[in-house]
């Protein structure tokens, strides 16, 4: 296996240049672990001194998602606790008699349940998290469930709630116990992060309250409303934690002396095209890569904030790259096209 780490190197130093991001962390590996891997840039362009690093904590943003909602629900599929193809209302008391009672966790998995776009959870329902919660589950669909493939973080975050629902835990505490802690990931958890790991976290965005950048808060104005903690983001990880979760998800018998709640038979179902005809093609929260076709077998999710990771099972390898571009911009093309190139350069 040949990387063209040179030339890795080079694209994520000009982007660097060209303030795509301050900085950024990367790896590309199989199922043996971290086969080549890098840094570039430095933590905060106000602190020019000091350098990005391999353990730079990261704000995932909606990579919580995978590392958070998508492990968690994979878990209960794996135990016979949930079953992807039934009405959530025969089984979920919460939605029984609303909108979303009619809908399947394999519609909200392809983002195709049909449920509001937007979040917009304090200018609908307020401040406390029960109000919140109980607004999202009772909410009226935008659109018949199976209509229609549209990303919205709605998904995430009902399904978050379900698997809080189903293993009577808090989402945090069951990703930690069944996911995280199996597999080592020690340095991922959801923020607010204490002063002393919130040191060599990645700032993010401006904060208009405070006039200083988000640095171990979550980006996510929802994940911040809800204290934290939610399956649309808030979750913090390092480049480490992301690539033992993709080195188990190739092969969950990569050496590993635990293993994680959720097995291959998942990771196999969720890589795997799961819209039939309808546009975009998405697997379970995973979808295939920009600018590939599905023959290569390359399955990306992404984070607002400046993340990405890619699975490929056909070629038995994967990759990170972990930025905060969000510190100098919203825009998403610049950093657009840098994923893409990487993604070039990693899996080619």
């Amino acid at each position: 296996m040949t990387y063209r780490t040179d030339r890795i190197e080079q694209l994520l130093s000009e982007g660097v240049r060209d303030k795509v991001y301050p900085g950024a962390v990367w790896a590309v590996g199989d199922t043996t672990g971290i086969r080549v891997q890098g840094t570039t840039g430095v933590l905060d362009p106000d602190e020019p001194h000091v350098p990005m690093r391999p353990d730079t904590v990261f704000d995932a943003a909606s990579l919580t998602k995978i590392l958070a909602v998508w492990s968690s629900i994979g878990v209960l599929w794996e135990e016979g606790k949930l079953e992807l193809d039934v009405p959530l209302d025969t089984f979920w008391p919460e939605v029984d008699g609303h909108p979303l009672g009619a809908v399947t966790a394999r519609h909200l998995l392809t983002h195709s349940a049909g449920v509001p776009l937007r979040a917009q959870l304090k200018n609908l329902y307020g401040t406390d998290p029960q109000d919140v919660r109980d607004g999202v589950l009772h909410e009226a669909l935008h659109r018949r469930p199976g209509e229609a493939v549209e990303y919205t973080d709605r998904a995430a975050l009902i399904l978050g709630y379900l698997a809080e629902y189903l293993s009577g835990q808090s989402l945090d505490e069951f990703a930690t116990a069944r996911t995280w802690q199996p597999l080592g990931m020690d340095s991922t958890r959801f923020g607010p992060l204490p002063p002393e790991i919130a040191a060599r976290c990645a700032p993010t965005e401006l904060d208009q309250d405070t006039d200083t950048h988000l640095k171990g808060v979550a980006h996510d104005f929802s994940a911040r409303l809800l204290g934290g903690v939610c399956g649309i983001a808030g979750a913090f990880t390092v480049l480490g934690d992301v690539a033992v979760f993709l080195r188990y998800m190739l092969d969950t018998a990569a050496g590993t002396t635990s293993c994680a709640g959720f097995a291959s038979a998942w990771t196999a179902e969720s890589l795997t095209v799961q819209t039939g005809a309808l546009e975009p093609v998405r697997g379970l929260f995973w979808h295939p890569a920009p600018g590939t076709s599905l023959s290569d077998d390359i399955w990306v999710h992404y984070g607002f904030t400046g993340t990405g990771m890619w699975i490929s099972p056909r070629q038995r390898r994967w990759a990170v790259l972990l930025t905060n571009k969000l510190y100098y911009t919203r825009d998403r093309q610049p950093l657009a096209d840098v994923r893409n190139a990487f993604r070039g350069m990693a899996f080619h």
